[in-house]
């Protein structure tokens, strides 16, 4: 009976006044459409609106602030900062304390970003960074055997000629998580496609030439998640 109302009557979210302080605040913002480096209303003014202690509101806003939401500024003070999209995702990406269900969704989240990344490079590729792929792609021959140092350098120049800085960004940080992965691996297979292939289709081919390459290229990684979903 007691498990049967437990599921009927949800429990009462433990929510405390900072809480609903910081949902306040960012009601306010969107609201009010504020962009990036508007000031906000002076503590005094804010605590007053809303009918609380200035603690109360310090609090909130530290949340926000710790979410890279607003910043202080001098002679300004609370402004709304430039949001950074990616700084909570840096501060927890390690993959010493991350399940291994997690890690397997980031790997496979590399997986699909990089089966996208053909649109951008056929729009920003440069003969100076094809140069610098082969030249990362001949230093390979040199070893026979695989080496995540030289997926790292391989990919990571790929993902550096998009031209887009979040995606490059966010490439820097999935680098620990995609070296931990590949290393679990029993015995590391390398792709029909070589990365000095993906190279001579970057060159030489189409878009479309790229994609179909970057598939075969990655295909041992999709063939080992079929088996294992099997």
């Amino acid at each position: 009976m007691l498990t049967d109302l437990s599921r009927d009557l949800k429990p009462i979210a433990n929510t405390t006044m900072a809480d609903v302080v910081e949902v306040r605040l960012r009601e306010y913002l969107k609201k009010k459409s504020f962009l990036p480096g508007d000031p906000l209303p002076k503590e005094q003014e804010l605590a007053e609106a809303l009918g609380i202690s200035r603690n109360i509101l310090r609090e909130a806003l530290s949340r926000l602030k710790m979410l890279g939401m607003i910043e202080s500024k001098k002679k300004r003070g609370m402004v709304l900062a430039k949001p950074d999209i990616l700084g909570a995702f840096e501060k927890v990406l390690d993959p010493m304390i991350i399940d291994k269900d997690t890690l397997q969704d980031i790997f496979e989240l590399r997986l699909v970003l990089e089966m996208g990344l053909a649109d951008l490079l056929y729009i920003r590729k440069t003969d100076e960074a094809i140069k610098e792929l082969e030249k990362i792609a001949k230093e390979e021959e040199t070893d026979t055997s695989f080496r995540v140092q030289n997926e790292i350098a391989f990919h990571g120049k790929l993902y550096e000629m998009t031209g887009n800085d979040t995606l490059k960004r966010f490439q820097i940080m999935l680098l620990p998580i995609f070296a931990y992965v590949t290393t679990q691996e029993e015995k590391p297979i390398r792709g029909k496609v070589s990365h000095k292939g993906l190279v001579k289709i970057l060159k030489n081919g189409t878009k479309e030439d790229f994609k179909k390459g970057m598939l075969a290229h990655l295909q041992p990684h999709f063939d080992r998640l079929q088996h294992k979903n099997k």
